[in-house]
């Protein structure tokens, strides 16, 4: 029998933040093609909706998720529909695993990872993809991919550079070694190191402050870090220019001057 997407991937709205939520313990949150459809289409609602302003994607039990979990996805040798052919395994990836990690990358709101524990291959990249990471003590981070034999894919050789440097990304996928959450922090792929029991309030803190923020000023400063990395100056200011002009017709963006001049805090509404 099929699981339930929902039962997979549990999803919940409180105080203007999703919470999208990995549950698939007993597999440590492999991930599956029909999860990372409703994770997909998640982060779209999220985008679209006003009355969410944050997003945190967590996981259930020990692991964060240990990588994809390719039985039964297209393309891939011995799940159903026969044999693999030439440009099966690229359409999996872009259709799969890329289009995944571009959700991310790509949603209009803050996504701020809430790893528990292992985050392995797609796992790792579905964390470092994420604005903010917030570790849990137990968590450890691996590019599990040359363990099988595998090239990195899920974005993997666009995130890592980007976040430790080019040596230290080839160190990581070549040898494919654990990076306890200490590490990771040090290394700065993680925000934040928490001992497990508060690793839901202090994510939970740090995306309510987040959704009671300038929203739409959020998603452009988050568009303009993300190209930043790869324009070149010209370009960078330019959209830098052109984002201040668009966010300066928006309410959070006069009620932020308003209460400058009033000297009051700000109260935003995401609009």
């Amino acid at each position: 029998m099929t699981a339930d997407p929902e039962d997979e991937v549990l999803h919940r709205t409180e105080n203007n933040v999703s919470w999208i939520t990995l549950n698939r313990p007993e597999a440590m949150n492999a991930v599956t093609w029909d999860q990372r459809e409703r994770v997909i289409a998640l982060l779209a609602e999220a985008s679209a909706d006003p009355a969410v302003r944050a997003v945190v994607v967590t996981a259930t039990g020990k692991g964060f998720c240990a990588g994809a979990d390719l039985r039964g996805s297209p393309g891939v040798p011995g799940s159903p529909g026969g044999e693999r052919v030439a440009g099966d395994v690229a359409r999996m990836i872009r259709l799969g695993a890329q289009r995944l990690i571009t959700a991310v990358l790509d949603c209009e709101k803050p996504v701020l990872a809430a790893v528990n524990g292992t985050a392995a291959g797609i796992g790792a990249h579905l964390a470092l993809a994420c604005d903010l990471v917030i570790a849990a003590e137990p968590a450890r981070f691996i590019e599990v991919f040359v363990r099988r034999g595998l090239v990195p894919d899920g974005g993997g050789a666009y995130l890592l550079p980007r976040l430790v440097g080019p040596q230290k990304a080839k160190e990581l996928m070549f040898f494919g070694d654990a990076v306890p959450a200490a590490e990771a922090q040090r290394l700065g792929l993680v925000n934040r190191v928490v001992a497990a029991e508060e690793l839901e309030a202090t994510a939970r803190a740090w995306a309510e402050r987040l959704a009671q923020g300038p929203t739409r000023a959020l998603a452009m400063t988050k568009q303009l870090v993300n190209a930043s990395l790869d324009g070149d100056r010209a370009a960078s200011l330019a959209a830098e220019a052109t984002a201040q002009e668009i966010n300066m017709g928006t309410a959070d963006a006069n009620e932020g001057v308003a209460s400058f001049v009033e000297r009051r805090t700000p109260k935003y509404l995401g609009r």
